[in-house]
C-alpha cells in the first residue's frame, strides 16, 4: 500500500512527535489537536470512518467504540507506550506502519515497545 493511499487522523491523546515523523516519512496526517481540538471521541470516530483514515490514539477507550460500540469503525493503531520509552516512540510508529502496511485498513492494532499486534475488526 502506497503513503498516499494510507490516511492518518491522530486523535489529541497521539504523541505530536509521532505526527510529525509520519508527516516527515510522507504520510498524510490530520490532527484533531490542530482541526477541532476537544471535541468528542465519538466525533472523532465518524471523522475516521467517513474519511477512510486509520486513528492514531493512546486512548483505551477507542477499543470500546471498535469492539462493543454500535456504530462503524475506522481502523485503529492504539499506542501504549510509557514514559521510559517515548525516546522511540515516532521511530517505532513509522517502522509498524511501513511494515504492516496494507493489514492495517480494517484493523486494530496495539503497539507497545517490542511488541505489536494487529486483530481483525469485526463487521458490523
Amino acid at each position: 500500500m502506497s503513503k498516499q493511499a494510507m490516511l492518518f487522523l491522530a486523535d489529541e491523546s497521539c504523541d505530536f512527535a509521532v505526527i510529525r515523523a509520519l508527516r516527515a516519512s510522507g504520510y498524510e496526517v490530520k490532527a484533531i489537536a490542530e482541526l477541532c481540538p476537544g471535541v468528542s471521541d465519538e466525533k472523532v470516530m465518524q471523522m475516521s470512518v467517513e474519511e477512510g483514515r486509520i486513528l492514531l490514539t493512546e486512548d483505551k477507550d477507542f477499543g470500546w467504540f471498535v469492539f462493543a460500540g454500535a456504530s462503524g469503525s475506522a481502523s485503529v493503531i492504539f499506542i501504549r507506550f510509557p514514559m521510559q520509552a517515548r525516546s522511540s516512540l515516532p521511530e517505532t510508529v513509522v517502522s509498524f506502519v511501513e511494515q504492516a502496511g496494507s493489514k492495517l485498513p480494517g484493523s486494530f492494532a496495539v503497539l507497545e515497545p517490542g511488541r505489536m499486534r494487529l486483530t481483525s475488526i469485526p463487521r458490523k
